[in-house]
């Protein structure tokens, strides 16, 4: 679609008790595939933030005594239309974000479910009712809405980031403040316009946008009103947030940084897992926090397989996302550049072999290119920490127990993948895998209907599936004497 009737569509206020509120000050953001502006959004103070709250805690309990059929109501009709709007989203998350289009819109039909899918489970919060062991009293449970939640989103998926966590959070009952990233919070404003469309009554749900997170996070964090805290970005970040809720006993859901191994054993099938291989490192431009980190792969087949990778990488057309030919955007700005740069450099400057790729690409935007690097030292810092970039190093191993070991070995553990043609093989493998989640033979897993999270250092809760809804809800006992 065309750009500037795209921007058109997008309020830039802060969005408080169903109005878009224009403030002082503003800050820009940048298309990262050309540096040029696209917008000047509003830039919220303390006071915004703290009146964004007022409004989610004037209405909370309005909201949660609504008719859980009326709920999922409105977040069906949310759902629809995010879809009907596919376009004006998916162009949205291209221009501030940089992913190619075709991502964008898968992206799109992602987010939307999460909507679809909480509008269908806002009907089936249930309870208990059981005998007491020794008879007599009765033993009920009920479940109730957390309360206020503050949730904070990062810039790599500006839709399903979002919705991921308002759709459970109003399924379950409970009232919203989200502040989605500085870099790229044209996708979630537009998204208040259209949940405002979707009949989401005013103050259910506020969003606040700012070039200073910790301004605007510390009102809401200090009130004692707000009840639950859910953050999707780096562990760095979570630390310090948990740190912060624990001054308020919030109850968290935190989806933090990712280290993901992806081990390929003896038998797996080479073609299959090259082909997993590409989108579980280069969706998204390898900005992901479940891309495929490090390679594990048996020495049997370790030249067979990066023969293959390479050349499918050396296929992928890199350009701006809009170009209806790219496969691989840019990074979102110029400090990513550096930071993927610096790990290659390191891999390479202790013993990496570059196959292809290996540096940035100069001109405007924020490009690096697709890279494989061979015979990656175990020091090499790219193998301890998180890439966030089109680079696929690879380690070969000799056994099983040792691709384990050395995918183990890491603070984090949010997603893992593994391949093998044999099932009790694969399952064992799995099962050791030190991981939230675990794709076998596939290099795709996410899926509103399954639980996301990890283990370890990659944070706390789930989202996503029923388990999600679980994260916004309280159990209340009930003890009724006979």
């Amino acid at each position: 679609m065309n750009r500037e009737d795209v921007l058109a569509k997008v309020p830039f206020g802060q969005f408080i008790e169903g109005s878009f509120v224009s403030t002082a000050d503003t800050f820009q953001v940048h298309d990262p595939a050309t540096g040029e502006v696209l917008a000047e959004v509003s830039d919220a103070g303390p006071m915004h933030a703290k009146a964004a709250l007022d409004a989610a805690c004037w209405v909370a309990d309005d909201w949660a005594a609504t008719e859980p059929r009326k709920r999922a109501e409105i977040l069906r009709r949310a759902y629809e239309l995010i879809v009907a709007r596919g376009d004006e989203f998916a162009t949205l998350m291209t221009l501030e974000m940089g992913k190619p289009l075709a991502e964008a819109r898968g992206e799109v039909a992602y987010g939307a479910e999460f909507f679809r899918w909480f509008s269908e489970e806002a009907c089936r919060i249930e309870g208990r009712w059981t005998t007491a062991p020794l008879g007599g009293n009765r033993l009920l449970t009920m479940q109730q809405p957390v309360g206020p939640v503050y949730a904070i989103t990062p810039w790599n998926f500006p839709l399903a980031m979002g919705t991921r966590k308002i759709g459970p959070a109003l399924a379950a009952g409970c009232t919203v403040v989200i502040k989605p990233a500085k870099l790229t919070p044209l996708t979630m404003l537009y998204l208040m316009q259209t949940l405002k469309d979707a009949g989401v009554p005013d103050g259910v749900v506020n969003c606040v946008t700012s070039s200073n997170s910790a301004a605007v996070s510390k009102p809401i964090m200090e009130d004692p009103r707000l009840r639950k805290l859910t953050f999707t970005g780096s562990t760095e970040v979570g630390r310090t947030l948990l740190k912060e809720a624990a001054d308020g006993v919030l109850r968290t859901s935190m989806e933090l940084g990712g280290n993901a191994p992806f081990v390929v054993l003896a038998d797996a099938d080479v073609d299959q897992a090259v082909a997993g291989a590409m989108p579980a490192k280069f969706r998204n431009n390898g900005e992901a926090c479940t891309a495929a980190n490090r390679f594990y792969v048996h020495e049997s087949i370790v030249e067979e397989f990066t023969a293959k990778l390479v050349a499918e990488v050396e296929k992928l057309v890199v350009g701006p996302g809009m170009d209806q030919a790219t496969t691989l955007g840019p990074l979102i700005d110029d400090d990513a550049v550096a930071k993927v740069k610096e790990l290659v450099d390191d891999a390479v400057a202790k013993g990496a072999k570059v196959l292809t790729g290996g540096a940035p690409i100069d001109g405007d935007g924020h490009f690096f290119q697709p890279t494989v690097l061979a015979d990656v030292p175990r020091t090499a810092r790219l193998l301890r920490e998180e890439i966030f970039g089109p680079v696929a190093p690879i380690v070969t191993v000799d056994t099983d127990d040792e691709a384990i070991k050395l995918a183990n070995e890491t603070e984090f553990g949010l997603m893992a993948y593994v391949y093998s043609r044999d099932i009790s093989r694969v399952v064992t493998a799995a099962e050791r895998l030190e991981s939230g989640m675990v794709a076998v033979n596939t290099g795709v897993v996410s899926n509103p209907a399954a639980p996301f999270g990890g283990v370890k250092q990659s944070g706390l809760g789930r989202e996503g599936s029923h388990e999600g809804l679980e994260e916004y809800l309280e159990i209340k006992y009930l003890g009724i004497a006979l």
